[in-house]
C-alpha cells in the first residue's frame, strides 16, 4: 500500500487471505522502564515462532546507527529479549500479549540490546499510508540544536529543558509565528520538548495547518 522509509514502516495489503488472526494493539506512549517485553519473529532466518522474553530497557532511543540504513525519525523502544536478525518486523509484546513495537534492529556488538519502532508510531503512519499511500508531515523552518548545560548556565537559565533555535528559515511558519535564533523551546502542542530527536518527531506528527501552542523561553522569561 505504501512505504515510509523515514520511520521504517510500510503497509502491506494480503488480498484473498479471509480471517487471518489479529494482535491487538498496545499504547506504546504507557509503557515504563522494567516492564515485560515479548518479542516474536522469525530468528536467523530459520527459526520461525521464536518468543524471547525480556524488559523494556530504555525508550526514545535516538542517533543509533542501524545496519542497512536508519530511518530520519528515531524514537526506538530499547529491550533485552532477544532480537536476532530475522526477527525484524515481528512483534515486541507487552505481558497483555499487545504489540507496542516493531522489532527492528539489533546491536551486533552487545548482549541483551535490542530495538523496536513504538507502535503508536507505526500506528499513525499506518493509518496515513492506508488513507492516501504517502506520508506528509509538519514544517516549521527552524534549525533545532541542543541546549547543553554550559549554554543553559551562561544564559541564567540552569536546569531549563528543551531544544535551542540556532537559526530561523524565511517564509516559514517559524518566521510568521515570531521564532528568533536564541529561543529556547521547551513545550510544543502542550507536550514537554527534552531532545532535538524528540522535537523533529513532535513537528512531523503535527498536522498541516494545525494551530500550535509553543512555550517559548526568551531572554530567560
Amino acid at each position: 500500500v505504501g512505504t515510509d522509509p523515514g520511520t521504517d514502516v510500510a503497509v502491506i495489503k494480503v488480498m484473498g487471505a479471509g480471517d487471518l488472526p489479529v494482535v491487538p494493539l498496545g499504547d506504546s506512549d504507557e509503557i515504563r522502564i522494567g516492564d515485560w517485553a515479548l518479542a516474536i519473529g522469525n530468528a536467523l532466518g530459520e527459526l520461525d515462532g521464536t518468543l524471547t522474553v525480556g524488559v523494556i530497557s530504555a525508550k526514545g532511543r535516538t542517533n543509533l546507527a542501524i545496519q542497512g540504513g536508519a530511518p530520519s525519525y528515531q524514537n526506538f523502544i530499547q529491550t533485552d529479549a532477544s532480537i536476532n536478525f530475522g526477527n525484524s518486523g515481528g512483534p515486541l509484546l507487552n505481558i497483555r500479549g499487545e504489540a507496542i513495537g516493531i522489532n527492528t534492529a539489533v546491536n551486533p556488538s552487545g548482549e541483551g540490546i535490542g530495538f523496536a519502532i513504538p507502535i503508536n508510531i507505526a500506528h499513525s503512519i499506518s493509518k496515513q499510508l492506508i488513507a492516501t499511500g504517502k506520508v506528509v508531515r509538519g514544517y516549521l523552518g527552524i534549525l533545532p540544536q541542543e541546549l547543553t548545560p554550559e549554554l543553559a548556565d551562561n544564559w541564567g537559565i540552569r536546569g531549563s529543558h528543551g531544544v535551542l533555535v540556532g537559526g530561523v528559515s524565511t517564509n516559514t511558519p517559524a518566521s510568521q509565528a515570531g521564532f528568533q535564533v536564541k529561543d529556547v523551546i521547551t513545550d510544543f502542542d502542550g507536550k514537554p520538548v527534552d531532545d532535538v530527536q524528540r522535537f523533529r518527531l513532535l513537528v512531523a506528527e503535527t498536522p498541516v495547518n494545525k494551530r500550535v501552542a509553543v512555550r517559548v523561553l526568551r531572554n530567560g522569561k
